[in-house]
C-alpha cells in the first residue's frame, strides 16, 4: 500500500499508483488519505489550472468551459456566464433516483475521483483535491442515488452529487448523521468551494462510480473464492471424500493458474495427503461439486488477474473530457470517460462470482441429502432419538441458499450490450459500467449469503461426521470450525437461523477469517 505513517495511517495520492487494496482501506476507514508534497505532483497540478487561465484570458474555445454540454458544445458561453456554467452543470445533473450508495461505497467513489484527478491532466487547482481530501478525513459524504448513469459522458448524475456537497449544496452524511452540505462545512470551519470554470465538469465526466464500486467488488470476490476453497475442504471431509481429487500432481497437467492455486488451497486445508481417509470408504471419483471445485474457483481466481489489471489501471487514469497537459501547452478533447473497461471487466466478474453461488449452492444440496452425503443425518439434523422425527435441521436454509442462487444466476445477463443511444443522440454508444458494476456488487451479496449457508452447514457437518471421534482436520480447517462456532452454536433442535445466516454474512463481507495462517 502506498501509505505512510502520521498521526494516522494515510494513503498518499499523487506521484505514486494506487491500488484496490489502498481504496477498500481508505473505503474501510482503516486509513487516512493525503496529498503528496512532491513539487513535481504540485507543479503539474498547478501548470494545467493556469494554461487553462491563461486560455480563457486569451478568449481560446474550451469545451465545457467556454461552450455548452454533451450536445450543446456548439452554443457559446458569453464571458460574463461563465463562472456560472460549472454550477448549472452540478445542478440539471441532481436527478438521481434508487437507494443511495453506503458510505463504503461513496468512500470509494471518492478515492477514485480523486487518484483521477490528481493525474493532472484536467485542469483542477490544488484546493479541489483538498477539499476532496477533506471529505473523507473528515467523514462528510455525498448522499449519491445509485441509478442515473449509462457510464459514458461520465458517471455525471451521482457525481454532481460530489460537486454539490463540495459547493455546499444538497444534503450530505456528516459523521454518520444527515446535514446540508452548508452546514457540515460551516461545522469544519471551511468555506464551500468556488468552482472554477472546468471544475463542475471534472468532477463529474469520468468513471469514478464504476470505479469505485469495481474496487469494493473484486475485494470481495477475491475473499469469498478463497473462502469458497476452505468449505470445499469441509464439505469434502464431512462426505469422506476423495482428497487425492486436488493432488497437486493432477494439476499439473492443466496449469491453469487460478486452477491450480485453488486446488492447492483445498490439498493444504485437506492435510496434503491422499490417503488421509479411510481407504475403504472413499469413493473413486466424487461427485463434479466437489470433484470439479478447483475447476470452477480457477475461473474466477484467473479472471480476477486481468480484472484487478484493468480496475488499477481505470483507477490511476485521466479520465474526462477534455484532456489538458499545462506543461506541454495543449488541450484533446476525447472520450476517456467512457467506462468500457469496467463495464466488462464487471459483466465478467459477475459471472464468474455467480458460478461460485450455483457451485456452493450444490455442494449443500449433496450435504443436506442422506442420499448422497455418504451417512450424515437427513437436512444435517444433529438431534437423536425420539425427538428427532420433528427436526429438519438445514432443510430450509437449502431452500433459501438456491433462491439466492437462482437471483444471483438470473443477474449475470451482461449490461454492457445494453447501449443506449442518449442525450440527443450525441452519447449514441454508452458503456454501462455503472450499471454492470452494481450488478456485480447485487451477485457478490446473494453468493456471500449462499457461502454464510454453507459456512454452517459444514460446520454442522464436521461435527456431525465426527461426534464421538477424533476429527480428521487439519489445524487450519479445525480452527475455522471453532471460530465459527463462535457466533453459531450447533443446531440440535430446530431454531430460526436468520440471525445466524446475517451475522455469518456479515463477517464474510468484512473478510474476517484468515486465511493465510
Amino acid at each position: 500500500m502506498n501509505c505512510r505513517e502520521t498521526t494516522l495511517a494515510a494513503c498518499v495520492v499523487g506521484n505514486t499508483r494506487i491500488t484496490i487494496d489502498d481504496v477498500v482501506a481508505i473505503a474501510s476507514r482503516n486509513v487516512g488519505v493525503t496529498l503528496s508534497d512532491d513539487p513535481r505532483f504540485t507543479r503539474r497540478i498547478n501548470a494545467g489550472a493556469n494554461y487553462l487561465e491563461r486560455l480563457l484570458a486569451d478568449g481560446g474555445t474550451i469545451y465545457g468551459v467556454t461552450t455548452g454540454y454533451g450536445d450543446s458544445c456548439t452554443v457559446a458561453v458569453p464571458p460574463e456566464l461563465i463562472a456560472e456554467l460549472p454550477l448549472h452543470l452540478t445542478r440539471y445533473h441532481g436527478c438521481g433516483l434508487g437507494e443511495y450508495l453506503s458510505p463504503e461505497a461513496v468512500r470509494a467513489v471518492l478515492v477514485a475521483r480523486l487518484v483521477s484527478l490528481a493525474q493532472g491532466a484536467s485542469g483542477v487547482r490544488r484546493v479541489l483535491l483538498e477539499r476532496l481530501v477533506d471529505l473523507l478525513n473528515h467523514d462528510l459524504l455525498p448522499c449519491i442515488p445509485a441509478e442515473g448513469s449509462v457510464g459514458a459522458s461520465g458517471d455525471l448524475t451521482p457525481l454532481s452529487y460530489v460537486a454539490a456537497t463540495l459547493v455546499g449544496e444538497r444534503e450530505a452524511l456528516f459523521r454518520g448523521e444527515l446535514a446540508s452540505a452548508a452546514d457540515a462545512w460551516k461545522t469544519l470551519g471551511l468555506a464551500p468551494l468556488t468552482l472554477a470554470p472546468k471544475e463542475g465538469l471534472a468532477i463529474m465526466n469520468g468513471t469514478a462510480v464504476m470505479t469505485g464500486l469495481a474496487c469494493l467488488a473484486v475485494a470481495r470476490a477475491d475473499y469469498l473464492s478463497r473462502l469458497c476453497c476452505r468449505i470445499t475442504a469441509l464439505a469434502s471431509v464431512a462426505m469422506r471424500g476423495n482428497p487425492g481429487h486436488f493432488d497437486p500432481r493432477l494439476f499439473a497437467v492443466k496449469p491453469h493458474a487460478g486452477q491450480i492455486e485453488a486446488a492447492r488451497w483445498i490439498w493444504d486445508d485437506l492435510g496434503g495427503n491422499a490417503a488421509t481417509s479411510d481407504a475403504e470408504s472413499v469413493r473413486l471419483q466424487d461427485r463434479y461439486s466437489i470433484r470439479c471445485a478447483p475447476h470452477v474457483i480457477g475461473v474466477a481466481r484467473d479472471a480476477l488477474s486481468w480484472i484487478r489489471r484493468d480496475v488499477e489501471n481505470e483507477l490511476n487514469s485521466a479520465n474526462d473530457n477534455p484532456i489538458i497537459d499545462g506543461e506541454e501547452g495543449w488541450v484533446l478533447h476525447g472520450g476517456h470517460f467512457y467506462g468500457g473497461h469496467i463495464a466488462f471487466a464487471m459483466d465478467g466478474l459477475k459471472t464468474a462470482v455467480a458460478n461460485l453461488a450455483d457451485l456452493m449452492d450444490r455442494q449443500l444440496a449433496l450435504l443436506v441429502d442422506s442420499r448422497y452425503n455418504h451417512g450424515l443425518p437427513q437436512n444435517l439434523s444433529g438431534t437423536v432419538g425420539p425427538r428427532a422425527p420433528i427436526n429438519h435441521g438445514f432443510k430450509a436454509v437449502q431452500i433459501g441458499a438456491s433462491a439466492w442462487t437462482a437471483e444471483a444466476l438470473k443477474l449475470t445477463m451482461p449490461a454492457s450490450v445494453f447501449s443506449r443511444s442518449t442525450e440527443c443522440h450525441n452519447q449514441d454508444k454508452v458503456s454501462m459500467g455503472t450499471i454492470a458494476a452494481r450488478d456485480c456488487l447485487r451477485v457478490l451479496e446473494l453468493t456471500e449469503q449462499v457461502a454464510a449457508a454453507l459456512v454452517l452447514a459444514t460446520t454442522q457437518a464436521a461435527e456431525l461426521r465426527f461426534r464421538g471421534e477424533t476429527p480428521m482436520l487439519t489445524p487450519a480447517c479445525a480452527g475455522f470450525v471453532g471460530a465459527v462456532r463462535a457466533h453459531s452454536e450447533f443446531l440440535d433442535e430446530d431454531r430460526p437461523l436468520e440471525g445466524d445466516l446475517r451475522r455469518t454474512t456479515e463477517l464474510i463481507r468484512e473478510r474476517h477469517w484468515n486465511f493465510d495462517d
